[in-house]
Formats: C-alpha cells, structure tokens, sequence
C-alpha cells in the first residue's frame, strides 16, 4: 500500500525504505485529523540521524522503535536527531531518543528561541491575553479560546538543543551531504533538508501535497510570517527536480506546482479580507474573521480551531500592512482598515 493510498483510506502507512539508507517511520498523533508524523531515519553503518520523531506517547515510542528495527537499527544507533520545528507532533520525542541513545538535537536557532518553555514558561498567561485583546476577541469568547496552562505544561518540557543549525549548513548525517534550507513561515525557524545525491527535499509542515499549513500570528510580539512563508514557498519552487518528503500525509512531486498554488491561495485569501473591509470598514481581526470563509464555517469552529482561524487572519493582516493594503491601530484591540491609493 502506498502512503498516497494510506492516507486516502484513513490508515497508518507502512515503514518505507523510500530511497537506499533513507526510511520514512509513520508515527501516530493521538487524537488530531493529521492521524500521524512522517519520521525519516538516515541509516548508516556509522549511526542513524532521525528527523522529527513525532509526539511523545507510548504508541509513539513503540512506533519508533519499530522504524529502527524495520531499517536495522535501535535506539542505541541513534547519534543525531534533527527537527524542522519544535511543534509537539515532531519534537515530542527528541528528548526521549536522547535519553536513550545519547544523541544531540539540533534545530535552527529561531526554533530554541520559540520552544514553549521560553515563550510560557514567565509571562505567558499575560502575552497570551494581550494577544487575545489585540485581535478583538469578546470577554464572553476568551475562556474557549485561551491557552490552557495545564495543557500546555507538558509541552514545557520539551528538549533544548544541543546543536543549532542555519540556513546552507551541511548536517552531521554520515555518509551524505544533507543541507539546511531555512523556510521561516509556520514557525520562525523551520527547516527543510536537502539530500540532493538522493534527489529529496525534506519539506516539513513547510510544503505539504494536500493541506495548507496554518500561517498564524500566535502572540503579540510576532512580525509578519506570512510573508516570510511566500519568500520561502518560491525558494522552495526552486527545488522542482526533487521529490518532496513532507512529514505529513504522503510523498509527492512537482513540488514547484504545489509551491505556487499555495502562494495564489494566499493571495485570494488575502483578497477576501480586502473585501470584507471594504464592507466593515474599522473592524478588529475577529470580526474579519467572522467573514471569511472556513471549510466548517465560522460557527461551526471553536476553541482552538477558532484561536487557530483567528491566528491566520491576524497574519494576513499583517502581510497587507506589509504590502500597503491595509493599516492598523498601536492601540487595544487593533482595528484594522482598507487603504485606498489616490
């Protein structure tokens, strides 16, 4: 069975030897649509080097285990452990493959500095709520679209790295000149890999075949990632005679199409919400929000998946700033307005 198939009948895919030394690992996310985390393991007599071993769980360890074992390894091979980003669904298990085998963690460095024990760790229930006042949201609808400190503690404890990696750098993988692509946009330090002998783009949550990544302002302090995305979405098109290994649902090609059909679904995005201000004239993010159009519409999304609607706006907004179609108050909450050229 494929992974194209696997993903179309709602099952975990197999472990794959996708190219010689290269193995991809499903490995399950309890309880979220995305179902599970592509790990890829590069194998080598010299040790293994493991990128995003997905979240941390017992299903998620045996799941580990079994992709080492399939490839002819254990977790006593494992020297390096990379992640193209510090959400729990890929860097979940960095510290637990650390324990066990003793192996570095390397991330970029804008990826340390947003690991969630840095960011919630101090004041992160006041950031939080300066962001939620910021984008609008009514009294009545914060408590649902908080963030919840007890669901957040055990993300606290996720690893630090032991090794930063930057854009172009080779990493420590033996036997294969693989190459750090900085792609900031669904989080400020994510990474894709290049292995160009092996004709492979490691994409991430960066580029995947079927979904759009969420692009999200997530606290008060962030610039503008949704500009950031597209400048890295065209440096990616430039990778087309690779085939892309992302880490969610399956593998695929052309990935430069994909590329530039994420950057026109921005851009007709960025259009409705022109639209809905010129309807709504002053109006707050949440309240453009409430006018877009949203797969189960916008009453049918709360708690996170609202905060998570309310997050894209915002950095739609911000790219609009960014490109002089919209402005925004410095005031609580922020109102947003169409700016119309002479």
């Amino acid at each position: 069975m494929t992974q194209r198939d696997a993903w179309r009948t709602k099952t975990l895919p197999p472990v794959e030897r996708v190219r010689p030394g290269l193995w991809s690992v499903p490995v399950p996310i309890p309880d979220n649509p995305l179902r599970y985390t592509l790990c890829y393991l590069f194998v080598d007599d010299a040790g293994v080097v493991a990128v995003d071993p997905g979240w941390d769980s017992d299903a998620g360890r045996d799941a580990v285990l079994a992709g080492l074992a399939a490839a002819g390894a254990g977790t006593g091979d494992v020297t390096g452990v990379v992640v193209t980003h510090v959400h729990p669904d890929h860097h979940g298990l960095s510290g637990w493959l650390r324990e066990t085998s003793g192996a570095w963690v390397a991330m970029h460095p804008a990826e340390r500095d947003t690991l969630p024990a840095r960011l919630w760790g101090g004041a992160g229930t006041a950031a939080d709520r300066e962001w939620l006042r910021a984008g609008g949201v009514p009294e009545s609808e914060i408590p649902d679209v908080r963030l919840d400190p007890d669901r957040m503690a055990p993300h606290l404890a996720m690893a630090e790295p032991d090794r930063l990696v930057n854009d172009g750098e080779k990493l420590p993988v033996p036997g294969r000149t693989v190459r750090a692509v900085w792609t900031p946009g669904h989080t400020p330090g994510h990474l894709c890999l290049h292995d160009r002998e092996a004709g492979v783009l490691l994409t991430g949550d960066h580029l995947l075949p079927r979904i759009s990544p969420n692009i999200g302002v997530h606290g008060p302090h962030e610039n503008d990632p949704l500009s950031d995305y597209l400048r890295s979405l065209e440096q990616v098109a430039t990778y087309a005679d690779c085939e892309a290994l992302p880490a969610h649902e399956y593998r695929f090609r052309q990935l430069d199409t994909r590329a530039r059909f994420l950057i026109g679904h921005h851009r007709e995005r960025c259009d409705e919400i022109v639209k809905a201000l010129d309807g709504l004239g002053d109006a707050t993010a949440w309240q453009v929000a409430a006018q877009l159009t949203w797969s189960r519409g916008w009453a049918g999304l709360s708690g996170m998946l609202r905060r998570m609607a309310l997050a894209e706006t915002v950095a739609h907004l911000h790219h609009l700033r960014t490109t002089g179609e919209v402005t925004g108050d410095d005031e609580l909450p922020v109102r947003w307005r169409r700016v119309y050229s002479a």
